[in-house]
């Protein structure tokens, strides 16, 4: 199931939630796309997962 929760604040992307999960980033009232949210992180990108190197 996909619901919008509103736009990036940066870029103006929809962002969704998918499935109970949300689609980007939301700090302090604010809500980003992951790729906004990725360039404005003060550490870097966030980690990718691996989706074969998972433990079930």
């Amino acid at each position: 199931m996909q619901e919008r929760v509103g736009q990036c604040e940066v870029c103006g992307r929809e962002v969704f939630c998918l499935n109970g999960f949300l689609d980007g980033v939301a700090e302090n009232g604010r809500l980003h796309c992951f790729d906004c949210a990725d360039r404005e992180a003060p550490d870097g990108p966030r980690p990718q997962v691996d989706e074969d190197s998972k433990s079930e």
